[in-house]
């Protein structure tokens, strides 16, 4: 199957500014985040208004974009930043880390739980089960760029398999960018939307997001190609799994102490 060679500029005003497939389904990510965030601030019992979710998202996006785009460059291009320090700044040609735009969100759940006087994990609770939304539209943005492919692989195993235009092998890989739309986002959605539906213990929703997360990214990293200058780790362990291993083992964690203390309190009522 050879790549639908999509344009991945929609259109462009001068230079660099312009606006990108890539770019836009980054704003759609948020757009439905926003959505879905009003919707719940709606329902009896929410701690957040419709007003105080726009807050959170505008930092959520900063933290994002920001993180994301550090966390790429210390994570797996550490060499062109010491070569080029500007290179962290060329958004546009691309990369981002979820790790890393993971961290930045968690510095904006600190900052919006300071600021409306609520609980870390009363905010992380509320908002992670939005996240997999961006992480579709984010990882088919990757598809639209034909950027982080997988692995190779043949059509007699992989009917699905993909020629990707930018690859200098020129031979099928898996389209890994999909599998990461279809578990880390599609799915994880499903699961934390069932799952954050009823009443949880606090900390439970935000534990099943990291352990969801880690194990589906885990899993998936088998098919996708690592980067050149990190294919001898890969041989053992990819960044991607290394990164991915505090947050299964601390959504595990983070779940079992969840409802250790729920139990806990509904003993001493």
């Amino acid at each position: 199957m050879e790549f639908p060679n999509f344009d991945p500029v929609i259109f462009q005003i001068w230079g660099p500014i312009g606006l990108n497939w890539y770019g836009l389904t980054y704003l759609m990510g948020f757009a439905g985040a926003w959505y879905m965030g009003k919707a719940r601030s709606k329902q009896p019992g929410s701690p957040f208004t419709a007003e105080q979710v726009s807050d959170f998202l505008f930092y959520g996006f900063l933290g994002v974009v920001l993180g994301g785009r550090i966390g790429y460059v210390l994570f797996y291009h550490l060499d062109f930043f010491i070569e080029d320090p500007m290179y962290l700044f060329k958004i546009w040609d691309g990369g981002m880390s979820f790790h890393g735009g993971l961290l930045g969100v968690l510095v904006a759940f600190w900052y919006f739980s300071r600021k409306s006087k609520t609980t870390f994990f009363q905010s992380a609770d509320f908002f992670v089960p939005m996240v997999p939304i961006g992480l579709a539209t984010g990882r088919f943005g990757n598809f639209i760029n034909g950027e982080l492919w997988g692995r190779v692989t043949d059509l007699q195993s992989t009917p699905w398999a993909m020629h990707f235009p930018h690859d200098p092998a020129g031979v099928y890989r898996h389209p890994s960018m999909l599998y990461e739309c279809f578990l880390e986002g599609i799915v994880l959605f499903i699961i934390l939307y069932i799952y954050s539906k009823k009443p949880r213990p606090p900390m439970a929703v935000s534990g099943l997001f990291a352990l969801g997360y880690g194990v589906f990214r885990f899993i998936i990293e088998y098919y996708r190609e690592p980067d050149a200058h990190l294919k001898e780790l890969a041989e053992f362990l990819s960044m991607g799994q290394i990164l991915s291993l505090p947050m299964i083992i601390g959504g595990a964690i983070m779940i079992y102490l969840a409802y250790k203390k729920n139990d806990q309190v509904v003993k001493t009522a």
